[in-house]
């Protein structure tokens, strides 16, 4: 399996969640289940069953996130030499040449994504388009609804 890109942020967050899970939901659904077997019959027991499939999600989850980190390449932007470029991990700040609205991304890997907080997938369109252009630069983005022309106004290495 191929390095995934991952910055600090999300790298923690990631470590956060796998904490969380380990040593607060995992010790609760062991205890939800040994209370489960107490009550007896556990054919008909609808907690017993309930707290395994809690439980078998949990597992997934820890192995899902422990395979992230094992695979990730954690960039630290602030690290990488300021050439006006965008790269992963730099935040963007873009004009859109019709309306002259600004919008501000930072671009992040497929697991931090949440367009809500201004943070783009490496794999989106808008980050494909935007990756080693440079301040300044007008850059077209190929969308569903069509083209869109954006200005790079500014590249941050935050």
């Amino acid at each position: 399996m191929s390095k995934v890109p991952l910055t600090i942020r999300g790298a923690e967050k990631l470590k956060a969640e796998l904490q969380r899970l380990k040593t607060e939901a995992r010790p609760r659904v062991i205890e939800a289940i040994a209370e489960a077997r107490a009550h007896g019959d556990l054919k008909e027991n609808a907690e017993y069953h309930a707290a395994r499939e809690q439980q078998s999600f949990i597992e997934g989850r820890i192995k899902e996130i422990e395979a992230k980190l094992s695979n990730a390449q954690v960039i630290d932007v602030t690290t990488l030499p300021q050439s006006g470029k965008v790269v992963f991990g730099t935040t963007v700040v873009l004009a859109d040449e019709d309306s002259g609205d600004e919008v501000t991304y930072q671009i992040v890997g497929d697991d931090e994504a949440d367009i809500k907080e201004g943070l783009i997938s490496v794999s989106s369109p808008i980050a494909r388009a935007l990756i080693g252009k440079e301040q300044g630069e007008v850059v077209t983005v190929r969308a569903p609804g069509g083209d869109k022309d954006y200005e790079i106004v500014e590249v941050r290495y935050v």
